[in-house]
């Protein structure tokens, strides 16, 4: 489980094709690295990896065939930046929202309109994974806990402040660049669930 709080940016050192995966080596920066160990997880670009390998100043993960054809990953080149979060530790504070790392696809940025140092941005995204956004809601682009601001049936926007432009990859990106979308749990049960109860009081009647 992680919070949408980016603690840091990474690097794209190596990339290697091993069949329908890739093989994906990451310099990393020395807050996540000199806790690292085998088999951690950590959101990469919002999506949850798995170190498989540590040396000097990165880690290695392995991104399995649909891990790439949900998320951006397979898009990435060498020296290309991404943001990087651990898991919430059972103590910590929970200062964005419930974080899975499961990426349920992906979306393209349609505009970006600056107003001094913040940035509106509008996303277009799949219709399904709208429905599941509302105003003043949460969703996590890139692995970074947002509020929405407006939502459309295939669109929604977020108002970024400076600090969110620095520190995380959504200050290099430009229209057309894609992300990854991670909607909210509650989001996602509430759109399963009503249907359901709907239909069971339609039948009753």
């Amino acid at each position: 489980m992680f919070t949408g709080l980016v603690e840091g940016q990474g690097t794209v050192q190596l990339l290697e094709k091993n069949g329908s995966s890739i093989d994906l080596t990451l310099k990393i920066p020395e807050l996540i690295l000199h806790e690292a160990q085998i088999g951690d997880s950590v959101a990469i670009n919002g999506c949850c990896l798995t170190v498989v390998e540590i040396a000097e100043n990165s880690l290695k993960f392995q991104a399995g065939a649909e891990t790439l054809a949900k998320t951006n990953l397979g898009l990435l080149t060498v020296g290309d930046a991404v943001n990087l979060e651990r898991p919430l530790a059972a103590n910590g504070r929970l200062g964005g929202h419930f974080v899975q790392g499961h990426v349920d696809g992906v979306g393209s940025i349609k505009s970006i309109d600056r107003d001094g140092e913040w940035i509106t941005m509008w996303f277009e995204v799949p219709e399904a994974l709208a429905l599941q956004m509302v105003p003043k809601g949460s969703v996590t682009v890139d692995g970074i806990s947002l509020t929405i601001v407006g939502c459309e049936a295939s669109s929604f926007s977020i108002a970024l402040i400076p600090h969110t432009l620095e520190v995380t990859t959504l200050g290099q990106k430009q229209v057309g660049s894609i992300v990854n979308i991670e909607t909210d749990i509650l989001g996602k049960y509430v759109s399963k669930l009503v249907p359901l109860t709907l239909d069971g009081i339609n039948e009753r009647r």
